[in-house]
């Protein structure tokens, strides 16, 4: 056990638990401030639920003895021998209880990024019944597919580093999923639904940057240079996509906004995930340069199109730039940065964009379809929607009691 890389880890455990509150910030300042603190209760209430699910039963599913490369076994229930000696079949220098806590954040965070998209419209009963389903039968086989020793998707040699799979892409498809089943919010396109706090936006997004040095250099699992690699390539992502959305903004609307400046370097963040420790520096620039660009046009266009309501993004930013940074690290890793990776096609490997591909579409597929089957299923014992009357009140009074501002403000 190396105490540096224990400490290091411990570091970026906190970093990580602190991306879920900054997203509830930043999700809270994009919606109209009679929604504001529903919103912001989505975000704090998982920390709660999936805190104790983890423990009791989430980490084994996830990182438990393998079954058939599908799912772990029981054999960790409760965290039953998970202690302070490492496990190195995970991370050989540092306490497996360490290990355990870094993978919660991971758990934690992830069902948060989908509560965007049905802000302002989901029954607060349900929504707590689909997290704590989703957390446990979809983010749980997933994680152990890609991460777990055996999953099938670790097997094939599909690469994650920090969670472009795991976290983005079954995030962001799943709340696609959320908001084409909840359906639209009333006055959609004729009510105002313009942001009503761009600052906390702001602030949330200045969180998430800085909790994500941990998210992507923690996932090194040790003080090392990989950890350095992807902490550096974190950044490098997240300014380049923040400077492509503010210029294709400027193209586009011919003015470039602060919300667009930092919505491009969540984008960013999200696009190098996956490759943060495969990729070269150089590399994350291009990454971060086409996530930007690609988000960008997913919820100016693509979204203006289809006219689907995912309310706050997550599906433009988590699923389109988690997408693109899974087939990405199969262009782009590289065994000279990490050699426990493999060369991609820029590199002479054209086997690993295929098999990145695969595993973007067993993930697109595999969320999508157990979410839209855990909704239905809700829907059969709870409202999955809020009533009109509600809705038009806001969640903040109607499901909650409470206001965030004072009626003169």
């Amino acid at each position: 056990m190396d105490t540096g890389d224990t400490g290091f880890i411990m570091i970026s455990t906190a970093l990580v638990f602190l991306m879920t509150p900054g997203l509830a910030l930043f999700y809270g300042g994009m919606v109209r401030k009679k929604n504001v603190l529903s919103t912001l209760m989505h975000s704090w209430i998982i920390i709660g639920i999936i805190s104790l699910q983890w423990i009791l039963v989430g980490y084994t599913l996830a990182f438990g003895p393998d079954h058939n490369s599908l799912i772990g076994g029981l054999n960790w229930l409760g965290l039953n021998g998970v202690g302070m000696e490492p496990n190195p079949n995970y991370a050989a220098t540092i306490p497996a209880i360490v290990f355990m806590a870094f993978q919660m954040m991971f758990a934690v965070i992830t069902p948060a990024l989908i509560s965007g998209s049905i802000a302002e419209r989901m029954h607060f009963p349900a929504f707590i019944i689909f997290i704590l389903l989703w957390a446990t039968f979809v983010y749980d086989p997933l994680a152990h597919w890609i991460w777990g020793v055996g999953g099938f998707l670790r097997n094939l040699g599909a690469l994650d580093f920090a969670g472009g799979n795991v976290v983005h892409i079954s995030s962001g498809y799943s709340a696609l999923m959320a908001a084409l089943v909840l359906g639209k919010r009333n006055g959609l396109g004729k009510d105002s639904m313009a942001p009503h706090h761009v600052p906390m936006t702001v602030l949330g997004a200045g969180f998430l940057w800085f909790g994500w040095f941990g998210f992507n250099a923690g996932s090194a699992l040790g003080a090392n240079g990989i950890a350095g690699m992807a902490f550096v390539n974190t950044n490098t992502s997240a300014a380049a996509a923040a400077i492509a959305w503010v210029v294709v903004e400027r193209l586009h609307r011919g003015k470039p906004t602060m919300l667009g400046a930092a919505s491009g370097a969540v984008a960013g963040l999200v696009a190098i995930t996956p490759g943060a420790g495969f990729v070269t520096p150089l590399s994350s620039i291009f990454i971060g340069l086409v996530g930007g660009m690609v988000c960008y046009l997913a919820i100016s266009v693509i979204k203006a199109k289809f006219g689907y309501d995912d309310t706050l993004d997550a599906f433009g930013c988590h699923g389109i730039g988690g997408t693109w940074g899974a087939l990405a690290t199969g262009i782009f890793a590289t065994t000279t940065i990490n050699p426990a990776g493999a060369d991609g096609l820029l590199y002479g490997n054209a086997s690993l964009l295929g098999i990145q591909v695969m595993s973007v579409g067993i993930t697109v597929v595999f969320t999508v379809t157990s979410t839209f089957i855990i909704l239905k299923a809700i829907s059969m014992v709870v409202k999955l929607r809020v009533s009109e009357e509600q809705e038009s009140n806001g969640l903040d009074l109607s499901l909650h009691g409470e206001r965030a501002y004072s009626e003169f403000v």
